[in-house]
């Protein structure tokens, strides 16, 4: 991609304020016309909101996107919506044993809503609030409970595939881990143990960096610096790393790109976690270099890979290795990308997730004393939210549910709405990137605004 160096974050207003004003009329549209009993809201076919039985990990998205809407622009409506349906619906995410989703469903919500409490945004209630903390950390607990051992003694919180599957997904989930540890929760186990959330973030976060993360160290024949693997596996019986594999991507030896956003921005976020822990908190570990050492290399080598391997505009393909995109031209990346042509989608919704990793990534470095590195990959991020904070990315028509099109779910599968007429799946909208997109526009805006900055701690 081609980093614009002179963009700055107040160009940025209109365009945020243009997407809450779509946001909140497609929020409306979709409480008007769910039916609750259909489950969860996934991806849009035509324009409208649909269902796809898998597991249910984007009920938080759509209730969060509420509370986001809220954030943004004050108006207690989504509030309102945003806080009854995490009473009303959200509970059997909290002890949701058969998923790794944690995080995306109950900080998204409960999460939200806390931090917005805590920031005097909405009134303190101490029931309310014990209430929200007590979802967080049973939640916690409960993710930490899908434990996988390995063979040096480590593990990784196994994804809803089984035990002996690790997603890169979850590195992004692992929010609720630190939250339930900040809030003094712990996994209670046989004969009474109690396992640290931290020790169990730590261990699948290194696990995921060393697995599921290249860095161009010669580990096989397709060892890309940056170049991330949907899934690892592992043998149960004796706890042993078998091979690299993938669910969503094209190959385990190409890079889905919505698995790399996850990368990006779940090791970025960490590390402003890690920054608020004690020397005493991170002792056991070695030590804040030590415990954040993996992070940092696996956030700027999976950044600089999404850099490398984008189109111009800051907006990948579905995979970098889709078998299309060699046919579709040879320069593809040294142009706009083109959600409308006829071999491979793009995917917006990991250009929103990547966008914000960047943006963090950036904001760490610089408070880190290294201004260069950080500034380059905060205008990459920047450079990313503008080009998905217009058209053609940007939905303007009022008939259709979602906010951030050109969206791709599951590619391999066949999942994805093919307009007709259209070769490839394009124009829709999913859960997940149109929460992001909202969550990238508050981060954003409450910079331009001066308000406190966006984490989920």
């Amino acid at each position: 991609m081609q980093i614009n160096d002179s963009l700055r974050i107040h160009d940025m207003k209109p365009h945020i304020e243009r997407l809450f004003e779509r946001s909140g009329q497609k929020i409306l549209a979709i409480e008007d016309t769910w039916l609750p009993e259909k489950g969860t809201p996934v991806f849009t076919v035509a324009g409208t909101y649909t269902t796809r039985g898998w597991t249910e990990w984007t009920q938080g998205f759509q209730f969060g996107s509420a509370i986001l809407q809220f954030d943004a622009t004050g108006d207690e409506q989504f509030l309102e919506i945003g806080r009854r349906n995490t009473i009303e619906k959200m509970a059997p995410h909290v002890t949701h044993i058969g998923v790794h989703d944690h995080g995306f469903n109950n900080v998204s919500t409960y999460g939200n809503l806390r931090r917005l409490m805590r920031e005097g945004v909405i009134p303190w209630n101490d029931s309310e609030m014990h209430f929200y903390e007590l979802a967080l950390k049973a939640s916690a607990a409960v993710q930490a409970s899908r434990w996988t051992r390995i063979k040096d003694g480590t593990g990784y919180i196994a994804s809803f595939n089984g035990p002996h599957s690790l997603f890169s997904d979850t590195i992004r989930s692992l929010r609720v881990l630190a939250l339930g540890h900040t809030l003094g929760a712990v996994l209670m186990g046989e004969g009474d143990v109690a396992i640290s959330l931290l020790e169990r973030l730590l261990q699948h976060s290194q696990t995921t960096a060393a697995y599921n993360v290249y860095y161009g160290e010669g580990r096989d024949a397709f060892d890309l610096r940056g170049r991330v693997v949907h899934e690892s596996i592992f043998n149960t019986n004796d706890g042993n790393y078998r091979c690299p594999s993938t669910q969503q991507g094209y190959s385990p030896f190409t890079t889905w790109t919505r698995g790399l956003a996850w990368i990006i921005t779940g090791y970025a976020e960490q590390l402003e976690f890690f920054d608020t822990l004690t020397e005493a908190d991170l002792e056991p570990y070695g030590g804040y270099a030590v415990a954040t050492a993996h992070m940092r290399k696996a956030a700027e080598a999976t950044a600089d890979f999404y850099i490398a391997n984008t189109a111009q505009d800051g907006i990948p393909y579905w995979d970098t290795g889709a078998p299309g995109l060699a046919e579709y031209s040879n320069d593809y990346l040294a142009v706009p990308a083109d959600p409308f042509n006829d071999v491979e989608p793009v995917d917006s919704s990991a250009a929103a997730i990547a966008a914000q990793g960047l943006i963090r990534l950036g904001n760490y470095l610089k408070k880190h004393g290294e201004s260069e590195a950080g500034h380059s990959y905060y205008q990459a991020g920047l450079t990313v939210a503008k080009t998905l904070f217009a058209e053609p990315y940007l939905s303007e028509s009022e008939e259709h549910q979602g906010l951030l099109l050109h969206s791709v779910y599951h590619r391999p599968n066949g999942w994805d709405h093919v307009p007709a007429g259209r070769k490839i799946p394009c124009g829709e909208a999913s859960m997940w990137g149109d929460y992001h997109a909202r969550e990238l526009a508050v981060l954003l805006w409450r910079e331009i605004v001066g308000k406190p900055y966006l984490t989920f701690f």
